[in-house]
């Protein structure tokens, strides 16, 4: 599948766009919020201003969308609400909202959640599994997301350098726009899927090898689960340490900078 998802029938873009505009009128994000989610989340530091107006406005929109509700008793702020939609609208800051429909609900836990669940292994058999997670993105279903986990991403810590649970689920979202997530969205009719493929799949068969003769890697060692995961992890990285992905995975970067339509190295290295 490849096809440019925002691109839709002049009458139906008219009408989506006037739309669009009156919720922007009619709703917004108090200026206050806005500055503390910029101060708090460094990818938003570098965009210009023309920039940071569009990602505002996403944001609204996504938020008159979308439902973000707290479970096991999290009481859901306005601004968690903005943090989380900040971070999930970097992603599709060029591209369009259109890009997350199918959807509706964000659920947010206080911290990990479990994770219940079957898979089938290489040789067929099933398997059931019980495991800790800090977020998970379902096919056609929520995204879920560990609150603490999410507030790491904005701690600016070295720990937390790269960290960012909530740009990985929603690159899951943009994964499975064509289906199961495997690391290959729908690209854009302008981009090589073969350019695409090449580039990932050396990337991932590099840092795999590397993860296995134990090497230290800047990328989260999660990335080596699977193709999936790799394109979720690579995509964090993308946002949160631009400058890396495009020295250690300069073909990945290129793919990626194309997919997002943005350069978020360039904007690190500008003065």
């Amino acid at each position: 599948m490849q096809e440019d998802i925002s691109r839709k029938s002049p009458m139906l873009s008219n009408i989506k766009s006037w739309y669009r505009r009156r919720i922007i009128e009619n709703h917004s994000v108090p200026d206050d919020i806005w500055q503390n989610a910029i101060a708090r989340l460094r990818f938003l530091q570098a965009l210009e201003a023309v920039e940071l107006e569009r990602l505002r406005e996403c944001v609204v929109l996504f938020l008159h969308v979308k439902q973000i509700s707290g479970a096991h008793g999290l009481v859901i702020t306005d601004e968690m609400r903005v943090l989380i939609a900040a971070q999930a609208c970097i992603l599709i800051l060029n591209l369009d909202l259109d890009y997350y429909d199918g959807w509706v609900e964000i659920i947010v836990y206080p911290g990990e959640f479990i994770r219940d669940y079957e898979y089938v292994d290489e040789d067929g058999i099933v398997h059931h599994a019980v495991e800790p997670a800090s977020g998970e993105s379902w096919l056609g279903g929520p995204v879920i997301l560990s609150w603490e986990d999410a507030v790491a991403a904005v701690s600016g810590t070295e720990i937390s350098q790269g960290y960012n649970v909530v740009i990985h689920e929603f690159a899951h979202k943009l994964d499975m726009l064509n289906g199961e997530a495997n690391g290959f969205p729908p690209i854009h009719p302008d981009m090589s899927r073969q350019a695409w493929s090449e580039a990932f799949s050396k990337a991932y068969a590099d840092f795999c090898r590397s993860i296995d003769a134990g090497e230290m890697m800047e990328i989260d060692l999660y990335a080596a689960e699977s193709p999936a995961e790799f394109f979720a992890v690579i995509s964090e990285a993308f946002f949160e340490m631009p400058i890396s992905v495009r020295i250690h995975f300069p073909a990945v970067y290129e793919q990626l900078a194309l997919f997002y339509r943005q350069d978020p190295a360039q904007r690190r290295s500008e003065p």
